[in-house]
Protein backbone atom coordinates (compact mmCIF):
# COMPACT_ATOMS: atom_id res chain seq x y z
CA UNK A 1 0.00 0.00 0.00
CA UNK A 2 1.38 3.45 -0.98
CA UNK A 3 2.00 5.50 1.90
CA UNK A 4 0.37 9.25 2.13
CA UNK A 5 3.15 11.40 1.26
CA UNK A 6 3.59 8.93 -1.82
CA UNK A 7 -0.17 9.37 -2.70
CA UNK A 8 -0.01 13.49 -2.33
CA UNK A 9 3.26 13.71 -4.78
CA UNK A 10 1.82 11.53 -7.10
CA UNK A 11 -1.93 13.98 -6.75
CA UNK A 12 0.16 17.07 -6.85
CA UNK A 13 0.92 18.52 -9.77
CA UNK A 14 4.15 19.31 -11.05
CA UNK A 15 6.15 22.37 -9.74
CA UNK A 16 6.47 24.89 -12.81
CA UNK A 17 10.37 25.36 -13.78
CA UNK A 18 11.20 29.10 -14.20
CA UNK A 19 11.19 30.02 -17.65
CA UNK A 20 13.79 31.29 -18.91
CA UNK A 21 12.07 34.62 -19.67
CA UNK A 22 11.53 35.10 -16.25
CA UNK A 23 14.76 34.41 -15.10
CA UNK A 24 16.43 36.61 -17.83
CA UNK A 25 13.76 39.71 -16.46
CA UNK A 26 15.20 38.45 -12.88
CA UNK A 27 17.93 39.16 -13.19
CA UNK A 28 17.94 42.36 -15.55
CA UNK A 29 15.99 44.13 -12.15
CA UNK A 30 18.65 42.71 -10.07
CA UNK A 31 21.26 44.29 -12.46
CA UNK A 32 19.57 47.38 -11.82
CA UNK A 33 19.67 47.52 -8.41
CA UNK A 34 22.80 46.71 -8.06
CA UNK A 35 23.85 49.58 -10.60
CA UNK A 36 21.97 51.90 -8.66
CA UNK A 37 23.09 50.56 -5.38
CA UNK A 38 27.18 50.31 -6.17
CA UNK A 39 27.89 53.80 -5.46
CA UNK A 40 26.09 54.27 -2.30
CA UNK A 41 27.94 50.96 -1.02
CA UNK A 42 31.59 52.38 -2.03
CA UNK A 43 30.57 55.72 -0.40
CA UNK A 44 29.78 53.64 2.79
CA UNK A 45 32.89 51.32 2.68
CA UNK A 46 35.83 54.29 1.73
CA UNK A 47 34.64 56.70 4.76
CA UNK A 48 36.17 53.60 6.58
CA UNK A 49 39.51 53.58 4.72
CA UNK A 50 41.96 54.24 7.08
CA UNK A 51 44.46 55.60 4.50
CA UNK A 52 44.30 59.61 3.92
CA UNK A 53 45.33 59.14 0.16
CA UNK A 54 41.69 57.26 -0.99
CA UNK A 55 43.99 53.62 -2.62
CA UNK A 56 42.59 50.36 -3.42
CA UNK A 57 43.19 47.83 -1.39
CA UNK A 58 42.97 50.25 1.96
CA UNK A 59 45.38 49.58 4.52
CA UNK A 60 43.26 48.65 6.92
CA UNK A 61 40.02 50.55 8.29
CA UNK A 62 39.25 53.09 11.20
CA UNK A 63 36.48 55.45 11.95
CA UNK A 64 38.28 58.57 12.55
CA UNK A 65 36.87 60.40 9.53
CA UNK A 66 33.71 60.49 10.80
CA UNK A 67 35.13 62.69 13.92
CA UNK A 68 37.33 64.67 11.45
CA UNK A 69 34.51 65.78 9.36
CA UNK A 70 32.40 67.40 12.42
CA UNK A 71 35.82 68.91 13.56
CA UNK A 72 36.07 70.76 10.47
CA UNK A 73 34.00 74.03 10.80
CA UNK A 74 33.03 74.61 7.46
CA UNK A 75 31.05 71.26 7.66
CA UNK A 76 29.71 72.10 10.46
CA UNK A 77 28.12 75.10 10.22
CA UNK A 78 27.27 74.31 6.87
CA UNK A 79 25.55 71.15 8.34
CA UNK A 80 23.50 74.15 11.15
CA UNK A 81 22.79 75.95 8.07
CA UNK A 82 21.36 73.29 5.82
CA UNK A 83 18.82 72.14 8.99
CA UNK A 84 17.99 76.16 9.53
CA UNK A 85 17.19 76.92 5.99
CA UNK A 86 15.29 73.59 5.43
CA UNK A 87 13.15 73.89 8.78
CA UNK A 88 12.11 76.95 7.66
CA UNK A 89 11.48 76.23 3.77
CA UNK A 90 9.45 72.94 5.55
CA UNK A 91 7.43 75.31 7.79
CA UNK A 92 6.34 78.03 5.34
CA UNK A 93 6.05 75.55 2.75
CA UNK A 94 3.29 73.76 4.59
CA UNK A 95 1.74 77.00 5.37
CA UNK A 96 1.18 77.96 1.94
CA UNK A 97 1.01 74.30 0.64
CA UNK A 98 -1.72 72.76 2.82
CA UNK A 99 -4.26 75.76 1.42
CA UNK A 100 -3.27 75.60 -1.80
CA UNK A 101 -3.49 71.89 -1.86
CA UNK A 102 -7.48 72.17 -0.99
CA UNK A 103 -8.01 74.48 -3.19
CA UNK A 104 -6.66 72.87 -6.05
CA UNK A 105 -8.35 69.69 -5.23
CA UNK A 106 -11.73 70.77 -3.58
CA UNK A 107 -12.03 73.76 -5.57
CA UNK A 108 -14.03 74.24 -9.25
CA UNK A 109 -12.72 77.50 -10.21
CA UNK A 110 -11.41 78.94 -13.55
CA UNK A 111 -7.68 78.08 -14.51
CA UNK A 112 -7.40 75.17 -12.11
CA UNK A 113 -5.66 73.15 -14.10
CA UNK A 114 -2.98 76.08 -14.72
CA UNK A 115 -2.77 77.19 -11.54
CA UNK A 116 -2.60 72.79 -10.45
CA UNK A 117 0.54 72.71 -13.79
CA UNK A 118 1.90 75.89 -12.54
CA UNK A 119 2.73 74.51 -8.46
CA UNK A 120 3.79 71.21 -10.13
CA UNK A 121 6.03 72.57 -13.03
CA UNK A 122 9.14 73.07 -11.15
CA UNK A 123 9.39 69.29 -10.63
CA UNK A 124 10.11 68.78 -14.35
CA UNK A 125 13.00 71.80 -14.19
CA UNK A 126 16.22 70.68 -13.81
CA UNK A 127 17.99 72.13 -10.23
CA UNK A 128 20.67 73.84 -12.78
CA UNK A 129 17.85 76.57 -14.94
CA UNK A 130 16.17 76.83 -11.90
CA UNK A 131 18.61 78.28 -9.83
CA UNK A 132 19.14 80.64 -13.11
CA UNK A 133 15.51 81.39 -13.47
CA UNK A 134 15.63 82.68 -10.03
CA UNK A 135 19.00 84.53 -9.91
CA UNK A 136 17.69 86.44 -13.34
CA UNK A 137 14.08 86.81 -11.71
CA UNK A 138 16.30 88.28 -8.59
CA UNK A 139 17.62 90.63 -10.90
CA UNK A 140 15.30 92.19 -12.59
CA UNK A 141 13.15 92.53 -9.31
CA UNK A 142 16.51 94.46 -7.83
CA UNK A 143 16.77 96.55 -11.15
CA UNK A 144 12.32 97.12 -10.79
CA UNK A 145 12.43 97.86 -6.85
CA UNK A 146 16.14 98.28 -5.83
CA UNK A 147 15.28 95.98 -3.03
CA UNK A 148 18.27 93.27 -3.38
CA UNK A 149 17.28 89.36 -2.86
CA UNK A 150 20.50 88.50 -4.50
CA UNK A 151 23.21 86.91 -1.83
CA UNK A 152 21.12 87.73 1.01
CA UNK A 153 19.19 85.04 3.31
CA UNK A 154 15.60 86.16 2.44
CA UNK A 155 16.54 85.31 -0.71
CA UNK A 156 18.07 82.56 -0.37
CA UNK A 157 14.95 80.94 1.87
CA UNK A 158 12.10 82.08 -0.41
CA UNK A 159 14.17 80.07 -3.25
CA UNK A 160 14.13 77.22 -1.19
CA UNK A 161 10.34 77.67 -0.11
CA UNK A 162 9.50 78.08 -4.06
CA UNK A 163 11.54 74.77 -4.09
CA UNK A 164 9.62 72.73 -1.26
CA UNK A 165 6.39 73.77 -2.67
CA UNK A 166 5.41 71.36 -5.60
CA UNK A 167 6.38 68.27 -3.17
CA UNK A 168 3.81 69.43 -0.41
CA UNK A 169 1.40 70.34 -2.84
CA UNK A 170 1.65 66.75 -5.09
CA UNK A 171 1.99 64.94 -1.24
CA UNK A 172 -0.71 66.29 0.13
CA UNK A 173 -3.17 66.39 -2.63
CA UNK A 174 -2.60 62.46 -2.48
CA UNK A 175 -4.15 62.53 0.53
CA UNK A 176 -7.04 64.78 0.09
CA UNK A 177 -8.18 63.10 -3.08
CA UNK A 178 -8.71 60.13 -1.10
CA UNK A 179 -10.31 61.28 1.76
CA UNK A 180 -13.56 60.18 2.44
CA UNK A 181 -16.05 63.32 2.44
CA UNK A 182 -18.46 61.86 4.27
CA UNK A 183 -17.12 62.62 7.61
CA UNK A 184 -17.15 66.40 6.73
CA UNK A 185 -20.63 66.36 5.48
CA UNK A 186 -21.75 65.02 8.72
CA UNK A 187 -20.00 67.34 10.89
CA UNK A 188 -20.96 70.48 8.88
CA UNK A 189 -24.73 68.77 8.60
CA UNK A 190 -24.21 68.87 12.62
CA UNK A 191 -23.36 72.68 12.35
CA UNK A 192 -19.70 72.51 12.14
CA UNK A 193 -18.43 75.46 10.11
CA UNK A 194 -16.40 75.33 7.77
CA UNK A 195 -13.15 76.28 8.92
CA UNK A 196 -13.87 74.07 12.61
CA UNK A 197 -14.58 71.44 9.90
CA UNK A 198 -11.20 72.02 8.35
CA UNK A 199 -9.41 72.15 11.81
CA UNK A 200 -10.92 69.45 13.93
CA UNK A 201 -11.90 67.11 10.79
CA UNK A 202 -9.92 67.51 7.74
CA UNK A 203 -6.91 68.87 8.94
CA UNK A 204 -6.24 65.23 11.24
CA UNK A 205 -7.34 63.12 8.64
CA UNK A 206 -4.75 64.33 6.52
CA UNK A 207 -2.28 64.73 9.02
CA UNK A 208 -0.21 61.65 7.45
CA UNK A 209 0.14 63.62 4.49
CA UNK A 210 1.33 66.79 5.68
CA UNK A 211 3.54 64.97 8.28
CA UNK A 212 5.39 63.45 4.74
CA UNK A 213 5.02 66.42 2.90
CA UNK A 214 6.92 68.51 5.49
CA UNK A 215 9.68 65.63 6.06
CA UNK A 216 10.20 65.47 2.20
CA UNK A 217 10.25 68.99 1.69
CA UNK A 218 12.50 68.89 4.40
CA UNK A 219 14.78 66.54 2.32
CA UNK A 220 14.79 68.39 -0.99
CA UNK A 221 15.76 71.92 0.62
CA UNK A 222 18.54 70.10 2.84
CA UNK A 223 20.15 68.66 -0.13
CA UNK A 224 19.97 71.00 -2.83
CA UNK A 225 22.97 71.97 -4.52
CA UNK A 226 22.28 73.59 -7.50
CA UNK A 227 20.25 76.61 -7.28
CA UNK A 228 22.04 77.41 -3.96
CA UNK A 229 25.18 77.53 -5.90
CA UNK A 230 23.99 80.71 -7.56
CA UNK A 231 22.15 81.96 -4.67
CA UNK A 232 24.32 81.84 -1.32
CA UNK A 233 25.58 84.49 0.07
CA UNK A 234 29.63 85.71 0.83
CA UNK A 235 30.60 83.75 4.35
CA UNK A 236 27.18 81.62 4.18
CA UNK A 237 27.16 77.92 3.20
CA UNK A 238 25.52 74.82 3.08
CA UNK A 239 26.59 71.10 3.56
CA UNK A 240 26.55 70.17 -0.16
CA UNK A 241 28.14 73.44 -1.03
CA UNK A 242 30.69 73.07 1.85
CA UNK A 243 31.39 69.56 0.61
CA UNK A 244 31.98 70.49 -3.03
CA UNK A 245 34.00 73.42 -1.62
CA UNK A 246 36.06 70.40 0.34
CA UNK A 247 36.62 68.40 -2.77
CA UNK A 248 38.16 71.39 -4.62
CA UNK A 249 41.26 71.73 -2.37
CA UNK A 250 41.50 67.95 -0.54
CA UNK A 251 40.28 63.98 -1.63
CA UNK A 252 40.19 62.39 1.84
CA UNK A 253 37.77 59.97 3.37
CA UNK A 254 36.12 63.56 5.44
CA UNK A 255 34.18 63.88 2.57
CA UNK A 256 32.52 60.52 2.08
CA UNK A 257 32.09 60.14 5.74
CA UNK A 258 29.96 63.22 5.19
CA UNK A 259 27.89 62.09 2.56
CA UNK A 260 27.48 58.30 4.78
CA UNK A 261 25.89 60.85 7.08
CA UNK A 262 23.62 62.43 4.67
CA UNK A 263 22.32 59.60 2.90
CA UNK A 264 21.60 58.30 6.65
CA UNK A 265 19.25 61.58 7.03
CA UNK A 266 17.73 61.14 3.60
CA UNK A 267 17.04 57.17 4.12
CA UNK A 268 15.44 57.76 7.53
CA UNK A 269 13.52 60.80 5.87
CA UNK A 270 12.40 58.68 3.08
CA UNK A 271 11.52 56.03 5.12
CA UNK A 272 9.25 57.68 7.28
CA UNK A 273 7.54 59.20 4.43
CA UNK A 274 7.19 56.05 2.85
CA UNK A 275 5.33 55.35 6.38
CA UNK A 276 3.06 57.73 6.05
CA UNK A 277 2.26 58.23 2.06
CA UNK A 278 3.38 55.88 0.04
CA UNK A 279 6.01 57.40 -2.42
CA UNK A 280 4.72 55.26 -5.11
CA UNK A 281 1.48 57.47 -5.78
CA UNK A 282 2.91 60.80 -6.07
CA UNK A 283 6.85 60.28 -7.57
Amino acid sequence: MPTSSELAARVAPPRPRPSLLRTAYLAGVALVFLFMFTPLIFVIWVSLFKNEIITFPPQGYTLRWFGNAWANAAFLNGFISSIEIGAFAMLAGLALGVPASFALVRGRFPGREVLAAFLLSPLIVPGIVAGTAIYIYFVEIELMTGVRMIATLPGFIVAHVALTIPWTVRLISASLVGLDRAVEEAAMNLGARPFTTFRRITLPMIRPGVVAAGIFSFIVSFTDLEMSLFLIGPGRSTLPIAMLQYLEWKFDPTVAAVSVVQIAIIGVGLVVTDRFVKLSKVV
